[in-house]
């Protein structure tokens, strides 16, 4: 018996658990440790291969008999926004943004918290609290910042307030959205349109090609608007397939 080297990624499989996009469903997931010196390289080649980061785990959709959940990526390069799409850019140009470290802090986390119990009551995310937040924001082995977006007080003795937050790894071909929150009680700003749109200028502005946008799941309408932003590769059998339409 040889033994395997240290550094070589260990996948593991989850347990079946209740499918959170399809009804009567079942899910699992293939999984592997994102840590020491080789994560980000390993990172990288997952991601590009339809993996997905979660802390220091990067896991897949391995579920028996469905292929529902689809890796997307923007091609930021080609991408126009439509007339929807400028229509929400405009509701909200007095935004700004300002990309830092990946350091939670306690304004983040009431933010979190508010988009959780108005959103997500009954998701996976709901119990977790403030030393979970800063987990999720920390625990990382590869490249991840925070992009905090403010708009301007409306007294001189206030200060701008915070209405969204992305987390994101910064890859060598891309910008990966691990994950995103954003102020519940701004329905017509159309936030979580507006972060993609921003990240995808941002990409483009790093000179990088893709925007990686997690798995759009075919028959979800939690993943329907993942769809809208085209064009975009979608990662099929055989590697990425461009769609345009």
């Amino acid at each position: 018996m040889t033994d395997q080297p240290r550094n070589t990624p260990q996948f593991f499989l989850t347990s079946p658990a209740p499918c959170p996009y399809l009804p009567e469903r079942t899910e699992r997931k293939v999984f592997t440790h994102l840590v020491g010196k080789r994560a980000l390289q390993l990172n990288e080649i997952l991601t590009q291969g339809g993996f997905r980061r979660s802390q220091s785990i990067a896991y897949r959709p391995a579920c028996d008999g469905c292929r529902a959940c689809v890796s997307v990526r923007v091609v930021t390069a080609d991408f126009t926004p439509s007339r929807g799409f400028r229509r929400v850019l405009t509701a909200n140009a007095d935004l700004t943004s300002a990309i830092i470290p990946a350091k939670p802090n306690a304004e983040q986390y009431g933010l979190f918290r508010r988009y959780l119990d108005r959103r997500h009551a009954d998701g996976g995310m709901a119990d977790m609290n403030v030393l979970d937040y800063a987990s999720m924001i920390e625990d990382s082995h590869v490249e991840t910042r925070l992009v905090e977006y403010r708009r301007p007080a409306t007294a001189p003795d206030e200060t701008d307030e915070l209405v969204a937050v992305a987390l994101i790894d910064i890859l060598s071909d891309g910008v990966s959205m691990v994950y995103s929150f954003y102020d519940p009680d701004l329905p017509a700003r159309s936030l979580g349109t507006f972060l993609i749109l921003d990240h995808i200028a941002k990409t483009r502005e790093f000179g990088l090609p893709y925007l990686y946008l997690g798995y759009w799941v075919e028959g979800s309408r939690k993943m329907d608007y993942k769809a809208r932003f085209l064009p975009q590769e979608r990662l099929g059998m055989i590697g990425w397939d461009r769609i345009e339409a």
